[in-house]
C-alpha cells in the first residue's frame, strides 16, 4: 500500500509541469486571439478616419491600448488600412511568429 502512495505522488509530480505548460499555450492562444481583434478594431478606425479625410495612422494607434503602443505596424495607401500587432510573450522571437494583422477599407474623403 505505501509503494503505490509513492506511485501516485510521482505522477502527480510528474504531471504538474504538463499541466502548466499546457496552461501557459492555452492562454498564449488566448491572449493572441484578443491581440486579433484588437487589430480588426484599429483598421476599422484607421479606415473611418481615412473615410472622414483624416489620417488613417494615428486613428489605428489611437484605438488600441498602451500596451501595443511599440508592437504595432500601421499601413494606409489607397483607401486601404493595414495593421499587424505583435501580440505579448514571454519571448520576444514567440511574439514576432504569432504576429496577427488586419486590414480594412474605405474610399478617401473629400479634402
Amino acid at each position: 500500500m505505501t509503494r503505490q502512495r509513492g506511485q501516485a505522488s510521482l505522477e502527480l509530480l510528474a504531471g504538474v509541469p504538463a499541466l502548466l505548460l499546457a496552461a501557459l499555450i492555452a492562454l498564449q492562444l488566448l491572449v493572441t486571439a484578443y491581440t486579433l481583434h484588437l487589430a480588426d478594431g484599429a483598421a476599422e478606425a484607421g479606415a473611418l478616419a481615412l473615410a472622414a479625410g483624416a489620417a488613417a495612422e494615428p486613428a489605428a494607434r489611437a484605438a488600441l491600448p498602451g500596451w501595443a503602443a511599440g508592437r504595432v505596424d500601421v499601413t494606409a495607401a489607397g483607401g486601404e488600412v493595414e495593421v499587424a500587432v505583435r501580440p505579448p510573450a514571454p519571448l520576444p522571437g514567440i511574439s514576432d511568429a504569432l504576429e496577427v494583422e488586419s486590414s480594412a477599407w474605405a474610399r478617401p474623403g473629400d479634402d
